[in-house]
């Protein structure tokens, strides 16, 4: 565990982690460090018989869908958690455990041949799920003193919250 925790905090060394944390920022520098774009999508009932968090990294592009059902810390971390993927080089499989109807409800507008990378958060049995865990814990570690900040009105997930009425 500990070589696990030292890999990822040098993952984090070349990473500018916004204080107080604005998880808007954060995806701002993420893409910059993967010279590619970087959207979030929330998808309610993601979770549903799913993973409750998807990384598609296509060939342009990269998209997180999130599930904002849930407090908005644990929907920040869900998409810290795949931020996480991307910051440490993961690739699998393009199933991730989701169905073709699943996978085109998430990416109508994206070939699925031309998808790259896709891995959804659902357990954390294997050492990538694990990394990503330990990193996207570190992200938060790191981005604050004490509490997490209050959600701002401009942040992704606020907003999104705010829209679907799910604000915990």
């Amino acid at each position: 565990m500990s070589r696990l925790r030292r890999r990822c905090e040098r993952r984090l060394d070349n990473i500018r982690i916004p204080k107080p944390f604005d998880l808007d920022v954060f995806c701002a520098v993420v893409s910059a460090h993967r010279g590619r774009p970087l959207t979030l999508h929330p998808m309610p009932g993601l979770s549903a018989g799913a993973p409750c968090g998807v990384w598609i990294s296509g060939p342009a592009a990269d998209y997180v869908f999130y599930d904002p059902v849930t407090s908005q810390l644990h929907a920040e971390h869900i998409v810290l958690h795949e931020l996480s993927h991307m910051l440490s080089g993961h690739a699998t499989s393009i199933s991730a455990g989701l169905s073709g109807d699943a996978l085109h409800r998430l990416a109508p507008d994206i070939d699925p041949r031309t998808i790259d990378t896709m891995l959804g958060r659902a357990a954390y049995s294997t050492a990538q799920e694990r990394e990503a865990e330990t990193l996207a814990s570190l992200i938060r570690a790191r981005s604050a003193v004490g509490r997490p900040a209050e959600p701002r009105p401009g942040d992704t997930l606020a907003r999104a919250a705010d829209l679907l009425k799910f604000r915990s």
